[in-house]
């Protein structure tokens, strides 16, 4: 079960042709992330149109959108995608949330948790009232009859309890920049519990130059460490404390132009997907044998996007 996504390094017009290619293949779910620049429920509309693929939001930001919004959202695109929407949710982090949207980052865990409530409730159709400790809805319905009443719902996890507040209340989870190691650790103690999806996002880089492609994949490694705080900490209590902290360092002494060259060989084994199709090959398989039941290819493309596309696409096109 391989899903993509697609959106990272792309502008709208190449999401677009990717995803209108990606319907050549067999492919899980296609997840378009949302930062600063496309905004997540349109792109999504506009891609169900182009494949029929599962689509997923990776991540709807808790924080710039009320829950009973994020419901109408989902209702919308699973509407219009005929019932192949996954909503997936985040906290995201204190300078999107704070520097771009001008929330406070406030209670993550329980905002989260309250956000699942009310968006589940939102779509069972009923009229509802909620009083939460950080929301309160009186007499809220849709205005339409959502196709599904319940669409499934991804939380992207990072630390400790939002990991196991994503066991005990979603249908799937959402991993990102873990090492290898520790993930299949945490996979084994948490599906012990309860089994759910996981879904783990991996940055992709394919090109029959490996040195090109581990290249690639260490630009995009250093921008995460330099630019995201949390998962910059995660690493650093996660086998990378040295190498983050230098990465880091240099990002503030220059920015994002050499720093790059700081992500070791380990962090990649780690981390990423990254080589030649054949090794990209054995990389994956690794990671599905340590309970990964949906990795995501973060599509990083090399030279023309294109053709790095279709050579993504054939490297994994015959793994399930």
């Amino acid at each position: 079960m391989i899903s993509y996504s697609l959106g990272s390094l792309l502008s709208i017009d190449d999401l677009l042709k990717c995803a209108a290619k990606s319907s050549q293949h067999k492919i899980h779910t296609i997840w378009i992330p949302e930062t600063w620049g496309m905004e997540n429920f349109a792109m999504l509309s506009a891609v169900s149109r182009l494949t029929s693929s599962k689509i997923g939001s990776s991540i709807i930001n808790i924080y710039s959108r009320s829950p009973a919004l994020i419901a109408m959202g989902a209702a919308t695109v699973d509407a219009i995608s005929n019932q192949r929407f996954v909503l997936g949710l985040g906290t995201s982090s204190m300078p999107i949330t704070h520097g771009l949207h001008g929330y406070q980052f406030e209670r993550p865990l329980k905002r989260m948790q309250e956000c699942v409530e009310i968006i589940r409730l939102v779509l069972s159709g009923k009229k509802i009232d909620y009083s939460g400790e950080i929301f309160s809805l009186k007499g809220f319905s849709l205005l339409i009859k959502p196709p599904r009443q319940k669409i499934p719902i991804y939380i992207a996890a990072i630390n400790k309890k939002m990991v196991e507040l994503t066991w005990n209340v979603a249908d799937g989870v959402i991993f990102y920049l873990r090492p290898i190691s520790e993930m299949k650790e945490t996979i084994a103690k948490m599906q012990k519990k309860k089994k759910i999806d996981v879904a783990c996002q991996f940055i992709t880089c394919v090109s029959e130059d490996s040195e090109s492609a581990k290249e690639r994949a260490r630009k995009t490694v250093a921008f995460y460490v330099s630019v995201g705080e949390i998962y910059r900490k995660f690493l650093q209590e996660n086998e990378f404390k040295n190498e983050t902290a230098n990465i880091y360092s240099e990002y503030q002494k220059s920015g994002l132009k050499s720093n790059h060259e700081l992500v070791t060989d380990s962090m990649l084994e780690a981390l990423v997907i990254c080589g030649t199709p054949q090794e990209c090959k054995k990389q994956l398989k690794r990671i599905q044998d340590i309970g990964v039941t949906q990795p995501i290819i973060q599509f990083n493309p090399i030279g023309n996007v294109s053709d790095s596309f279709d050579l993504v696409t054939r490297t994994f096109g015959d793994m399930t």
